[in-house]
This record gives structure tokens, sequence and C-alpha cells, in this order.
């Protein structure tokens, strides 16, 4: 390798990473980990805002908080799940999440309190300049890198959606949001009511019914509710026969199909999906139920997404009378609960409000580009994941009809790959471009849910056609993502100029950062990554060649 190794220390402002991650979630893990095996020689670091890693399964600590999709394709594609539960609880995902990191060494790399407030494009200098807020009062970092990437997730961190209910003022007891849920809450042997009918609230029921005296859930109108195993046993039987990897990519790909022929036969058959969701619930509630009152949504399945509950512990919980549903609105609050519009009133000492989520696009980042604001509800997002007219730049969004995880990490792996492709080719920026005529607009995130309706326009759109449309199908995308031309004539690329070619062909002092185009003599292939224990610089060097 010819050339002088120059070893770039960490400063706290005025510093250059090839790569700026923001978020240090399960997202912005997984691209650590990605950049990590296979741009092993790019500089790069995680910005979190809060104190911990781990994202929304740091962030939710209400009883019973669990993922909404299997932990065969919320994990990542390069560390197998191990545990025996298919659906997992909130710290058994966290402990995944800090496991995985800590395997391919990103722990390091991670900063934690750092809240990026705005970044600017510079075509001249063909980097982002970043403002970071500390959260100590303190003055604002500043970084500059050669590619953005955003893994902030969608919503709001610092509080959740509720709206305004009349006489919310008079209710004697807690009021609650599960975003937000106070770790001194005692709700043992007192009566719960549940505002909501989502993910969020069939979790809670059952988790708060164990040791309430009684839950209700009290839902404006129902949701489509299945139940799962909550262990899987297939996965179990393929982990005592076979090697590890071998295993979690077989039941992976199972429950890839499983959903997407579930998806399918949704949007398809609607009548056939409503008619096996309802035997499914007759099955495990006691004769007679309401099912019609309670379990009958007036959409069609997968217009918003669907509950999943392990081994129907909702149906349990209300066949054991420990808890019930209330299909009804709110007339107003009382001292002692809520009055319903039918004329009943729900008697509580605590009241949750499990009514959804305030969306954020991006953190809520100003992004300028060569001193022009970026309008997200004027872009069109470019295979999901990067914006029309923004170089350099790209975030994770996962799918509305799967796990987030798989989009998340194929998001992932091709910024590798376009990263890769940089360098080989010599090239300071890419940049998704909108050609006319431009593609008839539809919202990005494509679920009639109010949490998505409230917020949506304030998202990019999505276009009527590749790559500006969003496939919601993994096996499609992974084809796309994998063995799609990275210059496909939409994604373009800018060289380097010529003077940039000739500081290429020598070390750049300590104090100016190696651009994306110049190194490449130690390039691994992509389908060769290194071994997670690959010798690494100290904590905060990296290497510029």
């Amino acid at each position: 390798m010819a050339g002088k190794l120059v070893i770039r220390m960490r400063t706290t402002s005025g510093e250059h990473l090839d790569v700026l991650i923001v978020g240090a979630g399960l997202s912005g893990i997984g691209v650590a980990c990605h950049l990590e095996r296979r741009c092993p020689d790019l500089s790069y670091a995680v910005l979190e805002a809060r104190e911990r890693i781990g994202g929304t399964w740091d962030l939710f600590r209400y009883p019973g908080v669990r993922s909404d999709s299997d932990m065969h394709t919320l994990g990542y594609s390069f560390a197998p799940w191990e545990d025996a539960e298919a659906i997992a609880d909130g710290p058994a995902i966290l402990r995944y999440i800090s496991t995985t990191a800590q395997r391919y060494g990103v722990l390091e790399q991670v900063r934690r309190g750092r809240r990026v407030v705005a970044a600017e494009w510079s075509t001249d200098r063909a980097q982002w300049s970043v403002e970071v807020s500390t959260g100590d009062g303190g003055e604002p970092e500043h970084l500059t890198c050669g590619f953005l990437m955003m893994c902030t997730g969608y919503y709001r961190y610092d509080r959740g959606y509720t709206p305004e209910f009349p006489g919310a003022e008079r209710f004697a007891g807690p009021v609650v949001h599960p975003q937000l849920w106070p770790e001194d809450l005692n709700y043992a042997d007192r009566d719960v009511v549940v505002i909501g009918s989502g993910a969020t609230a069939v979790t809670l029921v059952p988790a708060l019914a164990a040791t309430a005296r009684h839950v209700t859930m009290l839902q404006r109108s129902p949701s489509y509710v299945l139940s799962v195993p909550g262990r899987d046993e297939m996965a179990e039987r393929l982990r005592r026969r076979l090697p590890a990897m071998v295993a979690y990519q077989l039941v992976r790909w199972r429950n890839v199909a499983v959903m997407a022929l579930l998806y399918q036969l949704s949007r398809r058959r609607p009548g056939l999906i409503k008619r096996l969701i309802r035997r499914g619930i007759e099955r495990q509630l006691p004769a007679g139920y309401d099912i019609d009152t309670h379990f009958r949504p007036q959409y069609n399945p997968w217009d918003q997404r669907m509950c999943f509950v392990p081994d129907g512990d909702l149906f349990a919980a209300l066949s054991s009378g420990a808890a019930s549903i209330v299909t009804d609105r709110i007339e107003t609050f009382t001292e002692r609960g809520i009055r319903l519009r039918s004329g009943g009133e729900l008697v509580a000492d605590v009241i949750v409000t499990a009514t959804g989520l305030q969306l954020l696009a991006l953190g809520g980042i100003a992004l300028t580009v060569d001193g022009r604001n970026v309008n997200l509800s004027e872009s069109v997002a470019y295979k999901g994941m990067m914006l029309s007219g923004v170089p350099n730049f790209a975030f994770a969004m996962g799918y509305t009809n799967a796990s987030w995880t798989l989009k998340a990490d194929l998001s992932a792996r091709y910024v590798c790959r376009v990263l890769n492709h940089m360098r080989h080719n010599r090239f300071r920026q890419c940049t998704p471009t909108l050609d006319e005529p431009e593609p008839d607009r539809e919202p990005l995130i494509n679920l009639a849910s109010g949490y998505v309706l409230r917020s949506v326009n304030d998202f990019p759109a999505q276009g009527s056609r590749r790559p500006w449309r969003v496939h919601q199908n993994y096996a499609m995308d992974l084809l796309d993502f994998r063995l799609g031309g990275v210059e496909d004539g939409v994604l373009r690329f800018s060289p380097t100029t010529g003077d940039d070619r000739a500081r290429a062909r020598s070390a750049p002092p300590a104090d100016q950062p190696a651009l994306l185009g110049l190194p490449v003599d130690c390039e691994p292939s992509p389908d060769s990554p290194p071994e997670p224990s690959s010798p690494r610089l100290p904590p905060g060097r990296r290497l510029s060649v």
C-alpha cells in the first residue's frame, strides 16, 4: 500500500468524518455495523441525542413493551436472533442491539448527548457542515462529513400524541401516555382505562391486567388483531441441527414469505382475510362474544398496520374477565373516570392514553443545500432512502407491511455500495436527480392510520415509477438493492477535479480531511467483508491513506 499513513485524532469541533450517522437506535447501530464490515477504512461517528443507545427500545418503558414483528425479521441480517421468544420484549431487544454493537466494535464510535440541529451541504467543498447541540448549555459543536445518514426514526421522542379530551383537568387520578411512562406509577389493584386500539394498547392491556383490579380498553373503532406464537418451534428445531446463521436465515425467509403472502392476499382478497381473522378470534373468545362490535374494523386489512398478540394474550385477558373492551366515543372526562357518548361511565383510578405518536421527519433537522432550504414535502424519495436533489444523503425508513429492519438493513447495505463505488471511481458527490416529467406523487407512508394522516404531508413523497416508487416488497427490493446497478441514470455521480486527483497521489496534511473519492488501495470486496474481530485502531482514531 503506497503512501504515508496519517492518524487523525478525534476533536470536539471542526472534525471531519467520512460518514456521520444520526441516531443510535436499531437502524443507526445497524448502519454502523455495515460500515465496519464493508467500509472499514472510512471514518464515521454515530451521534445520539439521548444518553443511552437503543432508540425506541430504550425510550419505551411501559409494561409489556414488545416488538410488533417477529425477531427473525426485526433482527439484523448479519446477527442471528438466538433467544427462544419470537415476539420479544423491549429489554430483550435492547440487549440484542447492545450485544451486536459491542460485537462489531461500534460502541466506541457512538457519541451520546449529541443532538443534530442543522446540516448544510456545500457543493464546492463536497461536504456537509453539521451543527450539534450538546444539551449541556455549552457552545454547539460543528462537524463536517462527506456523507450524512439519518437514522432518527419517524416520530418525536419528547412526547406522543394525545388529543384534547374535554374535562381532562377534572379527573382526579393520573393520566399517562405510554411514551412517557412514570417509573413509580402504581396500578396494582386499581381500575385502569386504556384509550386506544393499536399495537401499544393491545400490548398494555394484558400486561396491566396481570396486577390491576380491572383493565378496560376503550376504543373509538376496532383494529385487526391476530394471535401469533410467542415462541417459534421451527426456529428452535433448526437451531439444534444447523449453524446459527443458516437456521436464522431459513426462519427469516419463511417469515418474510408468510408476511408477504398475508399482505398480498389482504390487498387482493380482503374478504377472505377478514373471514380468517374472525375465525381465529372466535376460537379464542367465549361463545357469544360481540366480535362484530369490538373486532370488526370498517377498513380493509393493511389499510392500517395489523396488531399481533403473542399466544393470544389479549384474548386470554378478555376471556378471564381481567380485561374488557368498550367500543364507544368519549363525551368528557369526569372526576371518577370517563363519560361515554352512549351515556355510560367508566370508573378509573388511572387513565392511559395509548393514542399514538407524533410523526417527525428526519428528527426535525434543518437541511440546506448550497444555501437553499430543503422543503421535505417538495422532495421525492429515491428508493425510499434518499432525497431528490440532496447530495450524499440517505435516511432509514422501514416497511409498513413488514419489519422495519428488513428495509433499513437493505438501505444500510446499499449506502455501503454507493460509498465503495464513489471511492473506487474517485467521485465526491452522488445526487438523486428528478428529471421531467415529474412522476405522480403519493404519500411516502401508505397507511390510513390517524397518526400517519396527521403528519404525512410533512414527509417526502414517493413517485409512481421506479426508482421513486416505494415497493412494500422485501424480495423485490433485495434484488434491486443487491444486484441493480448503482449508476442507474437517476443517482448521478460527480467526479473529483483535476486538482483533487493530484492530491490523491500524496497524503493529505493532518488537518485536511481525506475525501471519499481518494483512497481505494485497501478497499475490501463487498462480497468478502472482514470479520468483526479484524484489528482496528483505538477509539477515536482512523487511518487516512
